[in-house]
C-alpha cells in the first residue's frame, strides 16, 4: 500500500527487494489506483535529513530507489476505492439499510483481497499523513488481515494506521498492548513536511506520531522509539513496525522470516 502524495524511495525499495529475493509477488495498491511517486528528497544522496543533520540515502539507494519507481512496475496499481466500499454517514437517508449493504459488500471485498495475498506492507513516507492513516477503507483492510492472523508490515509514518485502526464498538487500537517502533519525537522535522501533487509545506508533521503510538498501545504494549541506535524493528505478530528509512531493508527480510520461518517476535 503506497500514498498518492509522495512515499520515501528506501521504504519501498527494502521490502520489494526482500520479496524479489524470496520469489513473490508484488502487487501494489493506492487509495484510488493513482500512479504513486517518490518524495524527490528520498532519491537524492545529497539531502540533508534536518533532524540527523546527515544524509539518510546512500548513492546506491538512491540509484535503486530512482529505477523502481520508475519501472512500469508501480504503473498500473489497484484501487483502495474501486475494492473496499466506504462506511456511509450517519446521516445518510435509509442508514439502517444503507449499513447492512455497506456490511454485505464490505465482509465480501476484504474476503477477497485478504484470501489473495499473504501479507500486507504499509509504505512510509511523508504522503501517509495525508491519504492513508485515517483511510477508512485501509483500516478495515488491515483489521482483515489481522482477523485472518495474517502479517501487516508498516513503516514510518504508515505505523499511524495500526494506531487509528480500530474496532468501532469499543475504539480500542488494534496495537493495543502490542510493541511496536515508528518515528519517535527527534525525528520529527520542524519545517519541511511536503507532499507529491500539491504546494504544500505543512511545516513539522500534523502529530507527534510516537505519541500517538505511546497512547495506542497502552497499558499493556509499548512504544520503542530506540533513539540512538542506527536501526529499530520490532516484530509482535501479526505487527512488523520499522521506525524510519535506514529500517526498511532488515524490515523486508524480517517479514520474509515471518514468513517463512514463523518468526513471532525480534526486536524487544
Amino acid at each position: 500500500m503506497l500514498s498518492e502524495y509522495g512515499y520515501w524511495g528506501e521504504e519501498l525499495v527494502g521490502p520489494v527487494e526482500a520479496f524479489d529475493a524470496a520469489g513473490y509477488r508484488t502487487t501494489f495498491l493506492t487509495p484510488t489506483g493513482k500512479r504513486p511517486q517518490a518524495l524527490p528528497p528520498s532519491l537524492d544522496p545529497e539531502y540533508l535529513d534536518p533532524p540527523l543533520g546527515r544524509s539518510v540515502t546512500t548513492p546506491d539507494m538512491a540509484r535503486r530507489a530512482r529505477e523502481l519507481d520508475a519501472s512500469p512496475r508501480l504503473d498500473n496499481p489497484l484501487s483502495l476505492a474501486d475494492l473496499v466500499p466506504e462506511r456511509p454517514y450517519y446521516s445518510a437517508v435509509n442508514h439502517l439499510r444503507e449499513v447492512e449493504e455497506y456490511h454485505r459488500r464490505l465482509d465480501g471485498a476484504i474476503a477477497d483481497l485478504v484470501g489473495s495475498f499473504d501479507a500486507l506492507v504499509l509504505v512510509g513516507g511523508s504522503g501517509p499523513i495525508v491519504d492513508m492513516a485515517n483511510n477508512e477503507r485501509l483500516h478495515e483492510l488491515v483489521i482483515g488481515f489481522v482477523n485472518a492472523d495474517k502479517p501487516i508490515l508498516a513503516e514510518c509514518y504508515g505505523v499511524a494506521v495500526l494506531a487509528f485502526a480500530r474496532d468501532l464498538e469499543n475504539r480500542a487500537s488494534i496495537i493495543q498492548n502490542k510493541h511496536v517502533t515508528g518515528h519517535p519525537k527527534e525525528y520529527d522535522y520542524k519545517d519541511g513536511t511536503g507532499f507529491m501533487g500539491v504546494e504544500f509545506n505543512m511545516g513539522p508533521p500534523p502529530y507527534p506520531l510516537e505519541y500517538i503510538l505511546r497512547d495506542a498501545t497502552g497499558p499493556v504494549g509499548r512504544f520503542h522509539g530506540n533513539v540512538g541506535k542506527e536501526t529499530s524493528v520490532i516484530v509482535d505478530y501479526p505487527f512488523i513496525t520499522a521506525r524510519s528509512t535506514p529500517d526498511s531493508v532488515p524490515a523486508g527480510e524480517l517479514l520474509v522470516r515471518v514468513l517463512e520461518q514463523g518468526l513471532r517476535r525480534f526486536g524487544w
